[in-house]
């Protein structure tokens, strides 16, 4: 039995803990960023696979016949054509929830940043200026409370859910758009709305859904006209949510007030990208699941999927 780990971008030594795998499976074969053209190629005749933003589709499949199980250090599953995985009889299984807390407070860093400015009010104070006396171009905005705003949430999920109960920790009032109610979601103190409802009323819009063809694009410019002026869009979900285009017009035109994110439609997010020039954004490089705790869940969860799997059953299986 083989196993081959495809990483697609480079972290700090020690990071992802392999060691979980190595002992279900030592022969182990590692590479870090696989182009396209070259995955078929490191996979060759090994029956197992883990990896992460790599593409896996027909042409992938059709080259490694002896492929059976792939595991995915993430919980989406964007990258996989799952119905092909099914043809070949390959299972693919996902990491769920492995990221909620951490994501969830990367929303909350980034609004928290947005309404006091805490790196800048440092920065002006070891440059010796005190409270007023700051000049603008720090770029200090005025602080915000959040207590009594409006918080909506698109997307109701594990991070979802995990950011509203923020929200009300806050003292927001929290608004939810989401396909699907379930009965315990009753306790949970949120009301839930239509689309054009949240974005009318929300102070603050913070998005969680899946990248699906329903959702793509949700953010457009139909959408951000039907928010509150100067209202505040924050992204720690996909970048393919959102019309970057027209989220930098409408921060240059002044009708969104700002726009934070750490994922972005292309990334590395492209030097011409006009989200680069537009005003009033604040942008991570999509790193907000990589805390030291999701990062030991995700590798014990992926050790986990890849024992049940050689049992004979396999969890977190997503194309049963």
């Amino acid at each position: 039995m083989k196993l081959v780990i495809l990483e697609s971008y480079v972290m700090e030594p020690g990071d992802l803990d392999w060691s979980g795998l190595r002992a279900l499976v030592p022969d182990v074969t590692e590479y870090v960023r696989t182009p396209y053209d070259q995955i078929a190629q490191r996979i060759g005749d090994a029956e197992l696979v883990v990896l992460n933003k790599c593409r896996m589709d027909e042409e992938i499949l059709s080259k490694c016949p002896n492929l059976r199980w792939v595991g995915i250090i993430a919980t989406g599953t964007d990258n996989l054509d799952l119905e092909a995985c099914r043809r070949h009889g390959v299972s693919v299984a996902n990491v769920p929830a492995y990221s909620t807390y951490s994501v969830a407070q990367m929303a909350f860093s980034l609004l928290l940043a947005i309404c006091q400015c805490p790196e800048r009010q440092d920065k002006a104070l070891r440059d010796g200026y005190w409270q007023l006396e700051i000049p603008a171009g720090y770029g200090i905005l005025p602080q915000v409370e959040l207590y009594g705003k409006t918080f909506g949430v698109c997307g109701y999920g594990n991070i979802g859910r995990q950011t509203a109960r923020l929200a009300r920790a806050f003292g927001m009032e929290v608004l939810v758009w989401t396909r699907t109610v379930r009965p315990e979601y009753a306790q949970d103190g949120v009301t839930f709305v239509d689309l054009d409802t949240l974005l009318a009323k929300s102070d603050i819009v913070s998005l969680h859904c899946p990248a699906t063809p329903v959702t793509r694009g949700l953010v457009n410019g139909e959408a951000l006209a039907k928010m509150k002026p100067g209202a505040i869009l924050l992204n720690t979900a996909r970048g393919a949510l959102v019309d970057e285009a027209a989220v930098a017009q409408a921060l240059t035109s002044g009708h969104l007030g700002y726009y934070a994110a750490d994922a972005f439609a292309v990334e590395p997010l492209p030097a011409d990208s006009p989200l680069r020039t537009a005003p009033r954004t604040l942008f991570t490089p999509h790193v907000a699941w990589a805390t030291g705790g999701a990062l030991k869940r995700l590798m014990e969860i992926t050790a986990r999927n890849l024992e049940t799997f050689l049992a004979g059953a396999g969890e977190n299986i997503v194309n049963r």
